[in-house]
């Protein structure tokens, strides 16, 4: 037996001794709290040990982020084997939030390994991969998926499908390309500008769509005014950050220069600009990326923590010259990237709860209805074609990595859907169809993403 074999039989062992642990702490819970913390606080140990565990996938060569969403999608329907133990880890307020502010630290450290010059050399590319992956779906949901799958629903239903098969969820993608250490790559900067542009023209529209829905129309003003919001955050921000945040960073750093200061000036960027794109309309995620996109290494040069660079520099100095050498080219890569070394703890921490408890709001019992199922496929059909479309646009790129970069629907999908189905528009059948969309898209995306990277590394 290899050792890699001895590790896997180790913490596939520690997996299902893990389940029962919680079921039995969980079954023994006879408080009379509404909300007993102390369990919280168990769910989230779970939560992060099984997230940690199916990182075994990364021996199989793929990356982490499908080990965290299987094992949720486990965790999530052991009710139908009769377990049900694990099912207020679904309705936990708590880790709802946590949920929510992992997805946000994702695209924050997402942005701060992207480079705004770069970025911007892609940006007309990226525009049109986004134009097409949103246009082609809406049309393709209002007029072909709804009428043929599921003729003679209303016109608002018709909609609401088109709506939801616009979005994409970039955090699952950002993540494939984070692990896989492949951002630097022009096709992960299109994906990645795209799926942001993607987010507005796809909330835009959901905006419009919803106000049809509840009015019965929407004027011209209303249109442009919801967009003109939307741009003009995103260019707002990335113009007066880029502008304010030198001169922040030098403020504060009078008050202290060390790690803790630098850590709270970028974090507190992250979360500001988070509740500015709330408020704008946007979701949080476009902030916390335009906040990390904003960040340079440069602005951070008024913060100097001693007791971490300088002592590594102090304790190779008596080494030879090439040893020498090599030991500050280690080094190197923290002090320049010192910020997203900083994050990278509280992303461990809170990234790993979101994609575990999105695999875990999956539904496999929806599976079991032969008519639902089959129109969930013809939606997911439609879903992979016209998002693969988009790569088209891509200019002289690969385009399938484009296109299969986009298809993700993840979270967002689930909440256009939900806000259909909140409006009465989507019926539960219909919502049970998108979800199971939602997981396809979801599930299959990483792999393929991961075969076509590494294809392209052979070549």
């Amino acid at each position: 037996m290899t050792i890699m074999q001895k590790q896997t039989i180790g913490l596939m062992t520690i997996l299902l001794v893990l389940l029962p642990f919680s079921i039995y702490a969980a079954s023994g819970n006879t408080g009379d709290n509404s909300h007993d913390i102390s369990m919280t606080l168990l769910w989230i140990a779970v939560i992060l040990l099984a997230a940690k565990i199916s990182s075994l996938v990364e021996r199989f060569g793929q990356p982490s982020v499908l080990g965290e969403l299987v094992i949720g999608v486990i965790m999530g329907n052991l009710v139908l084997v009769g377990i049900n133990v694990l099912e207020p880890i679904k309705t936990d307020s708590i880790i709802a939030f946590l949920s929510e502010l992992g997805v946000i630290i994702l695209l924050f450290q997402i942005g701060l390994e992207s480079n705004i010059d770069k970025m911007k050399k892609v940006g007309l590319k990226a525009f049109l991969v986004a134009s097409v992956g949103v246009i082609a779906p809406f049309i393709a949901g209002i007029y072909l998926v709804g009428p043929w799958l599921m003729p003679g629903l209303s016109s608002n239903a018709y909609l609401f499908i088109g709506a939801t098969l616009t979005a994409t969820s970039v955090g699952i993608t950002a993540r494939v390309f984070k692990d896989l250490k492949k951002l630097h790559l022009p096709e992960a900067r299109i994906v990645l500008g795209a799926a942001v542009i993607d987010d507005v023209m796809g909330l835009i529209i959901l905006a419009v769509v919803s106000a049809v829905v509840t009015t019965g129309g929407v004027g011209l003003g209303i249109i442009s005014w919801i967009t003109a919001k939307a741009l003009l955050f995103l260019a707002g921000s990335i113009i007066l950050g880029q502008l304010l945040a030198p001169k922040i960073g030098k403020l504060l750093s009078k008050v202290h220069t060390g790690t803790g200061m630098k850590f709270t000036v970028a974090i507190s960027f992250c979360l500001i600009f988070a509740f500015l794109a709330q408020k704008a309309g946007l979701a949080p995620i476009v902030g916390a990326f335009a906040a990390g996109l904003i960040l340079d290494p440069v602005y951070f040069n008024y913060f100097k923590d001693p007791a971490i660079v300088n002592d590594l520099k102090q304790e190779i100095a008596d080494y030879d010259a090439g040893l020498k050498q090599k030991l500050m080219s280690v080094i190197h890569p923290y002090t320049e990237r010192h910020v997203e070394y900083l994050i990278a703890p509280v992303g461990h921490f809170l990234v790993p709860i979101f994609f575990v408890l999105t695999g875990m709001n999956v539904k496999l019992d929806a599976m079991f209805n032969m008519p639902i199922l089959l129109v969930a496929l013809g939606i997911t059909a439609t879903a992979f074609v016209t998002k693969i479309v988009s790569g088209l646009a891509a200019g002289n790129v690969n385009k399938l990595l484009v296109g299969f970069g986009m298809i993700p629907r993840g979270e967002v999908g689930l909440i256009f859907a939900m806000i259909g189905k909140n409006l009465n528009v989507i019926s539960d059948e219909i919502f049970s169809a998108i979800v199971i969309m939602v997981i396809f898209t979801t599930l299959l995306t990483p792999p393929i993403l991961t075969y076509l990277l590494k294809r392209t590394e052979k070549k």
